[in-house]
């Protein structure tokens, strides 16, 4: 399938970046939980907004969603409407700040994995009146190497892993990372280093971890995206349920939020043309039944 490149212009600094027809799909993952994972999902959608482009964001914790909390909205429905046949998935999504869209989720874990065919046909083709929707799909995963995080990393574009200094927060990121090569041959990764005391540390961070893959599972690659400092700011602004790049733009925090979505939105990968919202949900719950069959 061809696609056809449109562009999406950043208003506050005149920055214009190409995007192809076909939504790229984000797993925002991380190997251990606490390392700020949510936040950085919702800072960033709410950054590449700004940049122009529409963006949809599913909390992937399934069974423990709290994307709506830190957006300060307040959802009456969720994907499990749309699963039963109940309400159309357009319905269920809800907009927070700047426009964001977001797919409320309350479903437990294994009620997603044991879907009938029917609900599965019936979710992917509700799912395929997105992608003419919008332009990017931020997938915020639950922690650690669960089958459901793992499905979420496989069926996504591209995968950004959360990793803070906290050693076991490295340990974990190298546990995801291992199983994703070895058991399915994903060999490249982005690299976000957050809660850092500063970009020293941050690109520490990174190396530390670049050796030990470099040592012991060589071939894979990790692409360093930045880091996000420690601020008190953003802090503050979780209390609120608000999110920093929307309420302290010009904080610590903020502006590197804002960096890295001009990184990943500058970024230009011809393997990003390959799917689209609906090859992702297939992809993910084709997964997901395999799964359930050989347990």
């Amino acid at each position: 399938m061809k696609l056809i490149r449109t562009t999406g212009q950043n208003k506050k600094n005149g920055k214009v970046f190409e995007r192809e027809s076909g939504p790229r799909v984000i797993a925002v993952t991380s190997g251990k939980g606490g390392v700020g994972k949510t936040n950085v999902v919702v800072n960033l959608a709410i950054a590449c907004q700004r940049m122009g482009m529409r963006v949809l964001v599913l909390d992937g914790d399934l069974g423990l969603a709290n994307l709506d909390i830190v957006l300060g909205i307040n959802p009456i429905h969720t994907i499990a409407e749309t699963i039963r046949g109940e309400m159309e998935l357009s319905k269920v999504i809800v907009r927070g700040p700047e426009g964001v869209a977001l797919i409320p989720a309350s479903l437990g874990v294994q009620e997603l994995t044991h879907l009938s065919e029917g609900q599965k046909l019936n979710l992917i083709n509700e799912f395929d009146t997105l992608n003419e929707q919008f332009d990017l799909l931020l997938v915020d995963t639950g922690a650690g190497i669960s089958s459901n995080v793992i499905f979420f990393n496989l069926a996504a574009n591209e995968r950004l892993i959360v990793v803070s200094p906290d050693p076991s927060s490295i340990t974990g990121a190298y546990a995801l990372m291992k199983v994703l090569f070895l058991h399915h041959g994903i060999k490249e990764f982005l690299l976000l280093s957050n809660m850092v005391r500063d970009k020293n540390e941050g690109k520490m961070v990174y190396e530390n971890l670049s050796r030990v893959l470099a040592t012991m599972m060589g071939g894979v690659s990790i692409e360093y995206t930045g880091c996000v400092p420690w601020d008190r700011l953003l802090q503050k602004g979780v209390g609120r349920r608000k999110p920093v790049v929307y309420c302290y733009p010009a904080s610590p925090s903020g502006r590197a939020f804002t960096a890295l979505a001009e990184f990943l939105l500058s970024r230009r990968d011809e393997k990003l043309m390959d799917g689209n919202i609906k090859f992702f949900l297939k992809r993910f719950m084709n997964g997901a039944g395999h799964e359930s069959r050989t347990h």
